[in-house]
C-alpha cells in the first residue's frame, strides 16, 4: 500500500507561527520523499515551485489530504473533500482535537508509517440537509455536515417552537432553544454539551438533542441514520431562526420553513496512525476516570 499516496494535498489554518512552522516542515518532508505536493491557494508564503490548488479541487487532484490545524479546520476540509473519497490525515494544532490526532512532533514518524501502509482507515457517516421554505420551494444547495445540523432561534434569549418528524411520522412538538441533529462524530461536540450521549463512530445512528428544552421530559433521542429527519419551524415564529452546519455554515429560517436532514450519500474518510485508540482519546479529552485512582 506504500504506493497508494503519491499526490498529497495540504489544507491548513491561515494564522499563527506554529501553523507556518509545521506547514513548511511538512512540505519539506513530503518533497524529500519525492511526493507531488499541492497546497490550497490561500497560502502564499510557501516556497517557490510548490503548486497551488483551489481548495475545492484538492480532493479531486490528490490521493491524500493532510489537514494542519484543529478539528474546525478538519470539518471545513472534510466537507470540501468527502464527496471525492479522498482520505484526510489531521495534524493537531488545536486545543481539543477528537479527529486531528497527530502531534507535530510525531508527524515525520506518522508519515513513515502511512506511506509504508501502516495506518488505520476509518469511515465516518455525514449528514446532508435541504431547506424547504414555507412556500414549498427548496433551496438549491444541500448542506453537508460532519458533526451536526442545528436549528435554533436567532434571538438567543427566546425559545423556539418547532416540530420533529422521522420519515414523515410526527415525533413531537418542542419548545426549546433549538435542536441538534448529530452524527456519532458530532456526539462529542455541541450535542454532548446539550446533554446528549456519546455515540461510537462505528454506529449507524443519529442523536436528536433538544437545546435547553422548556419541558424537562424532552430528552435526547437516538435513531437509525438511514431515517430521514424533518424539523418544522412554527408558523408563528417571532423573528427568525438559524440553521447551521458544523457551526460554520449558516442559513436564516423563517416561520413555516422546514429542514430535511438525512444521511449524506458519501462518508468522510479518515487516516489514523498505528495505535489509534478512540477510547483513549475520550479518556484524555473528556478526562474520564480522573481523580479516581487510589493514592
Amino acid at each position: 500500500m506504500a504506493h497508494e499516496f503519491e499526490t498529497i494535498g495540504i489544507l491548513a489554518k491561515k494564522d499563527g507561527d506554529s501553523v507556518r512552522t509545521t506547514l513548511h516542515a511538512l512540505v519539506d518532508d513530503l518533497l524529500g520523499r519525492g511526493k507531488t505536493v499541492l497546497v490550497d491557494d490561500s497560502h502564499e508564503d510557501i516556497a517557490d515551485g510548490i503548486d497551488r490548488c483551489p481548495r475545492i479541487s484538492l480532493g479531486q487532484r490528490c490521493d491524500l489530504v493532510v489537514v494542519v490545524g484543529g478539528d474546525g479546520t478538519l470539518l471545513d476540509a472534510g466537507r470540501l473533500v468527502a464527496a471525492t473519497g479522498t482520505p484526510l490525515l489531521g495534524v493537531n494544532l488545536g486545543r481539543l482535537g477528537f479527529m486531528v490526532d497527530v502531534l507535530p512532533r510525531d508527524m515525520r514518524a506518522t508519515l513513515d508509517d502511512v506511506f509504508a501502509g501502516r495506518y488505520i482507515a476509518e469511515s465516518r457517516l455525514m449528514l446532508s440537509a435541504r431547506i424547504e421554505r414555507a412556500s414549498g420551494q427548496f433551496e438549491k444547495d444541500a448542506f453537508d455536515a460532519i458533526n451536526e445540523c442545528v436549528i435554533r432561534n436567532q434571538a438567543f434569549a427566546r425559545v423556539l417552537d418547532f416540530d420533529t418528524y422521522m420519515n414523515g411520522v410526527f415525533i413531537s412538538h418542542h419548545r426549546a432553544d433549538g435542536m441538534v441533529v448529530a452524527t456519532p462524530t458530532g456526539s462529542t461536540a455541541y450535542a454532548l454539551s446539550g446533554g446528549g450521549p456519546v455515540l461510537h463512530p462505528g454506529l449507524n445512528a443519529l442523536a436528536l438533542v433538544p437545546i435547553c428544552p422548556h419541558t424537562l421530559s424532552d430528552r435526547p433521542l437516538i435513531v437509525d441514520a438511514d431515517h430521514r429527519i424533518e424539523v418544522h419551524v412554527a408558523n408563528n415564529l417571532d423573528g427568525s431562526a438559524l440553521f447551521t452546519s458544523d457551526g460554520q455554515v449558516t442559513q436564516a429560517l423563517s416561520g413555516g420553513d422546514r429542514v430535511h436532514i438525512e444521511r449524506a450519500p458519501h462518508n468522510l474518510q479518515l487516516i489514523h496512525p498505528p495505535g489509534y485508540d478512540y477510547f483513549n482519546i475520550l479518556r484524555n479529552k473528556l478526562q474520564w476516570g480522573r481523580g479516581q485512582q487510589l493514592a
